[in-house]
C-alpha cells in the first residue's frame, strides 16, 4: 500500500476544483492510497480501517474472501473511509480517464459525510487515531489476560446493534442556550412516561402546552407551566426531590446500561473488561450512519461522478468506456435493488420534481395524471433542494418521502412474487403489485433495522436483568438467542431473561395461495428466554 504518484495527485486536485464550482464541500486535505487485491482483502474485515483493533473473526473473514477471490476474481473500483483526513484507496492498474470518474465519485462520497447531519458525531475527530489508541489499548489487555479478551470482545461485539444511536446525536444539536433544566427533562421524561404512563396524544398536548407559556410568558413560561402542572399532579414535586435530579438511564442502550450498572463489571478485578465494552460501542456508533445511509449515499455519489464526469474535457476519446462503466455500477436490475441505481435516480427524480415545483401541496392534491405530467411552476429550485436532502435524511426518510408513484411508474418498478410450478416443480416469479406504496415497503423492509430492545426495571427478580423485545412484525432470529444471553449473562454477572415474540408453528401448504393466506393468519405468542448459569429455558406468557 502507497500514495499515489504525483501525476494521479494532480488529477485528483483538478477534480477537488470542478467539484466545488459544482457546489460539492469537503475539506482540502486528502489520502489517496494504492493498494492490491490482497491489500483490499486484508482491509475489508477491519471496515477499511487499517488502525482498527485486531480480532479473531477478521483473520477468518480473510480466509473466506481470499477463496472467494480465487473462485471469482474481482476489482472494487474504490473505496473511501470517513476520517481526517478522509482517506481513499484505489486499484493499482486504473487509467487516468478512469481515476477522474472514480475521484468524482469519492469526493461526493466525502462531501456526503461531512454534510450529513446523521455523521455529525463523526466531524469533530480523527478516527483512525482514535482506533489505533483503541487497538494498542486491546493488546496491552490481550497480553496481561490472553484469551479472555476475545471472549469479552464477542460478548460486546453480539449486542453492539443495540447501541442508542439517536439518543447520542440528539445531544450534539442541542445549543447551551437550549438546554432543559433538570426539572423539565425529569417531567417529560420520567415523570410522565414512566411512572404517569399518559397517552401519546396527552403527552403531545403537554409539549404544546410547554411551547405555549415560552411564547406567551418569556423567562417566566417554566415557572407558568410547572405551576399548572403542579396543580394537575401534586404529588410532582416530591416524586422530583426523591428522583435526585438524575437523568434517566438509557434504557434503549444495552451497551451503556451494562457499563453504567453491571455490579460485575464495577468489581476491582473486572475494571478492564469497561475499556474493551466502551471500545465496541463507540466502533459501532462511529459506523451506525453509514449503514443508515446507504441508498443515499451511493445514489448521491453515482448522481455527482456522472454529472461532473460528462462535463470533464478528460472524457474525449473514452466517453464508450465512461458508458460502459457506468452502466455496470448503476443499471437497475429486475429483481432485487441496487443501491447505487435507486439513489441515483431518486435523486434525479427529486431534483427534476423540485425544478418543476412539485413538492408542493397544489401538485399533491392533482388526481388526474395528464395534469400531472404538464404540472411546472417553474421553481428551478431543484439544485438547492437535493443539498437540502443531502443534508437532513437518511435512507428511510428519503425513501418514504420522494419514492412515489411518479418515480415507480417512470422505472417500470414492481414487487415480483414467486409461486411453485407443481407439474414442473420449479419456481416462477410474476409481477406482484407495481403500487408505490408495495414497491417501497420491499425497499423499507430490507433497510437496516436493528431489533427495538430496552431494559425493563420493573420485572425480573431481584438482581436479574430483564429485556424487553418491542415487537415489529419481525421475530428475533432463534439460533443467535442462546450465546447472545449468555454473553449479556456474563456481563452482568446475574440471570438475564428476555421477552419476545415468536410465531406459532403453521401447517405446510401445497400451494402459494394457501401459503399467502396462512402467512395473514399467523398469530404471535410472547414468551420469555431465561438464561441462567449457561443454562437456558423458555416459557410462554
Amino acid at each position: 500500500m502507497e500514495l499515489i504518484n504525483q501525476h494521479t495527485k494532480r488529477i485528483m486536485e483538478g477534480c477537488k476544483e470542478r467539484a466545488r464550482a459544482a457546489g460539492l464541500s469537503f475539506t482540502n486535505e486528502s489520502l489517496e492510497y494504492v493498494v492490491t487485491n490482497r491489500d483490499l482483502i486484508e482491509l475489508s474485515p477491519k471496515v477499511m480501517i487499517p488502525t482498527l483493533y485486531d480480532y479473531w473473526v477478521h483473520d477468518v473473514e480473510v480466509l473466506r474472501d481470499k477463496g472467494k477471490y480465487e473462485l471469482y476474481p474481482h476489482n472494487p473500483y474504490e473505496t473511501v473511509i470517513n476520517t481526517r483526513p478522509p482517506i481513499s484507496f484505489y486499484n493499482d492498474n486504473n487509467p487516468d480517464w478512469l481515476n477522474v470518474m472514480i475521484f468524482y465519485h469519492v469526493l461526493a462520497h466525502i462531501d456526503f459525510f461531512q454534510n450529513n447531519l446523521y455523521f455529525r458525531h463523526t466531524w469533530d475527530y480523527d478516527f483512525t487515531g482514535q482506533a489505533l489508541s483503541d487497538k494498542r489499548v486491546i493488546a496491552q489487555l490481550r497480553a496481561e489476560k490472553g484469551r479472555f479478551v476475545d471472549y469479552v470482545i464477542e460478548f460486546a461485539r453480539g449486542i453492539d446493534n443495540l447501541v442508542d444511536f439517536h439518543g447520542d446525536l440528539v445531544d450534539l444539536f442541542i445549543p447551551p442556550e437550549a438546554q432543559c433544566s433538570s426539572r423539565l427533562d425529569y417531567y417529560f421524561d420520567v415523570f410522565l412516561q414512566s411512572e404517569k404512563k399518559v397517552s401519546i396524544s396527552e403527552y403531545i398536548k403537554e409539549v404544546n402546552r410547554y411551547n405555549d407559556c415560552l411564547k406567551s410568558n418569556g423567562e417566566q413560561g417554566e415557572k407558568t407551566f410547572f405551576g399548572e402542572a403542579e396543580r394537575r399532579y401534586p404529588e410532582l414535586e416530591a416524586h422530583f426531590i426523591r428522583s435526585g435530579e438524575a437523568r434517566p438511564a438509557k434504557k434503549r442502550d444495552l451497551l451503556r446500561y451494562l457499563l453504567d450498572n453491571s455490579e460485575f463489571l464495577a468489581r476491582d478485578e473486572n475494571i478492564w473488561m469497561r475499556s474493551i465494552l466502551e471500545i465496541v460501542r463507540k466502533t459501532s456508533v462511529f459506523f451506525q450512519p453509514q449503514i443508515r445511509t446507504k441508498i443515499m449515499n451511493e445514489g448521491w455519489a453515482s448522481y455527482w461522478h456522472e454529472r461532473l464526469f460528462l462535463q470533464d474535457d478528460r472524457i474525449k476519446g473514452h466517453e464508450v468506456d465512461f458508458a460502459r462503466v457506468h452502466a455496470g455500477v448503476t443499471s437497475m436490475p429486475r429483481l432485487g435493488m441496487n443501491p447505487y441505481a435507486l439513489g441515483m435516480r431518486l435523486f434525479s427524480h427529486v431534483e427534476e420534481q423540485a425544478d418543476k415545483g412539485r413538492h408542493s401541496f397544489a401538485f399533491q392534491r392533482i388526481q388526474d395524471a395528464d395534469t400531472r405530467k404538464k404540472f411546472d411552476s417553474g421553481a428551478a429550485t431543484g439544485q438547492e433542494f437535493i443539498f437540502t436532502v443531502r443534508e437532513n435524511l437518511c435512507d428511510y426518510l428519503f425513501l418514504k418521502n420522494y419514492l412515489d408513484q411518479d418515480f415507480t411508474d417512470r422505472h417500470s418498478l414492481f414487487v415480483a412474487g414467486k409461486r411453485l410450478d407443481q407439474q414442473r416443480m420449479v419456481w416462477q416469479y410474476y409481477v406482484k403489485s407495481r403500487k408505490a406504496h408495495d414497491y417501497q415497503q420491499m425497499v423499507l423492509s430490507s433497510l437496516y433495522h436493528p431489533p427495538v430492545i430496552t431494559v425493563d426495571q420493573t420485572k425480573g427478580i431481584e438482581g436479574s436483568l430483564y429485556l424487553n423485545h418491542t415487537f415489529e412484525g419481525k421475530q428475533l432470529v432463534q439460533e443467535y438467542i442462546a450465546n447472545t444471553l449468555v454473553g449479556i449473562e456474563y456481563l452482568w454477572g446475574s440471570p438475564v431473561h428476555l421477552e419476545t415474540s415468536e410465531a406459532q408453528a403453521v401447517a405446510p401448504s401445497a400451494s402459494a395461495k394457501q401459503e399467502e393466506q396462512q402467512e395473514k393468519e399467523i398469530t404471535w405468542q410472547r414468551v420469555v428466554y431465561s438464561m441462567n448459569e449457561k443454562v437456558l429455558s423458555k416459557k410462554r406468557l
